[in-house]
């Protein structure tokens, strides 16, 4: 029987802060297939997301099929804004959200790794971060500061993740990451500059994958999920009605679960996968094939006279 087998290999998972969301879900199927996960989380929720664990508030979200517990190899912080310390305002390296944290930057993170497991720790990466603090306006009245934040936090860095953690990748590594179908197609109240930040995402996952597979060997691929009502996407504003049509109006007619998602990561970080690189994959119950809507808006009413 053919098996996803990830038993010797580590893995990061950049973008977990609680039991809720893609970034949980892709670890634990990481973990699940036998990796060693370690994950990095936002600096201003890190003790909240420590407290949860030790607490044993995510304990039934930690049980695995075999009966074992989920756990993380490290957790480390990281504000992927920033790709070394330096680049910090003072205002976010002194501010109390981020005392004690150490270098939280994507350089600290990579020195960390090296430090923790030596010159070449990994064999997976995998970025579940996006960040539009203007989310909820149309592109019409999105700042330049608001739709740069957005690119930055949400596809740059992709970029420097890559840049700076795939020479600690050993041969045959995979680097991941999560797009949304507003990328190519208009979502109306998917604003802020998201969908030129998804765009951008995907374009880089083709270029990375033939200039990182060059450079260290390594696949590059992204999963472009349906979407799901997580803590995070909530800032969207639209998120439950966004699954809701689309649980009626895809090939499969349902919504789709983080587990999803979770399996289709950790199959392309297998070497199962080890011929697909630059590609994007659809995780979305088959919506993106639908051309028109099944659910049809009612007929308006005969005009009389």
């Amino acid at each position: 029987m053919l098996h996803i087998d990830l038993r010797g290999k580590r893995a990061l998972v950049a973008g977990v802060a609680d039991d809720n969301g893609f970034g949980w879900a892709i670890a634990r199927a990481l973990a699940e297939a036998g990796a060693s996960v370690c994950v990095a989380t936002w600096p201003p929720a890190l003790n909240i997301f420590l407290n949860l664990l030790e607490r044993g508030k995510l304990d039934e979200s930690r049980r695995l099929p075999d009966g074992s517990m989920l756990t993380f190899e490290k957790i480390y912080p990281l504000d992927a804004m920033y790709d070394a310390l330096t680049d910090a305002p003072a205002e976010v390296a002194e501010s109390k959200r981020y005392a004690g944290v150490g270098d939280f930057s994507i350089a600290g993170l990579a020195a960390r790794l090296v430090a923790d497991f030596g010159e070449r720790p990994l064999d997976i990466v995998f970025h579940s971060l996006a960040n539009g603090p203007e989310v909820k306006k149309p592109l019409l009245e999105v700042s330049r500061g608001g739709y740069l934040t957005a690119v930055s936090a949400s596809a740059y860095s992709f970029v420097s993740m890559v840049q700076r953690l795939g020479p600690l990748l050993r041969p045959g590594g995979s680097f991941g990451s999560l797009t949304y179908m507003a990328s190519e197609r208009a979502i109306p109240g998917y604003g802020g500059g998201m969908s030129s930040a998804k765009a951008a995402l995907e374009s880089d996952t083709r270029v990375l994958a033939f200039e990182a597979g060059r450079a260290w060997g390594v696949r590059v691929n992204t999963i472009s999920a349906g979407p799901y009502p997580s803590r995070a996407a909530s800032a969207i504003g639209i998120i439950d009605r966004m699954v809701r049509y689309c649980a009626v109006n895809t090939p499969i007619p349902e919504p789709i679960t983080t587990a999803d998602v979770g399996h289709t990561a950790a199959f392309l970080a297998s070497d199962l996968a080890a011929g697909i690189t630059g590609t994007l994959v659809y995780v979305d119950k088959g919506y993106h094939a639908m051309g028109m809507a099944v659910a049809m808006p009612e007929e308006p009413a005969p005009v009389a006279g």
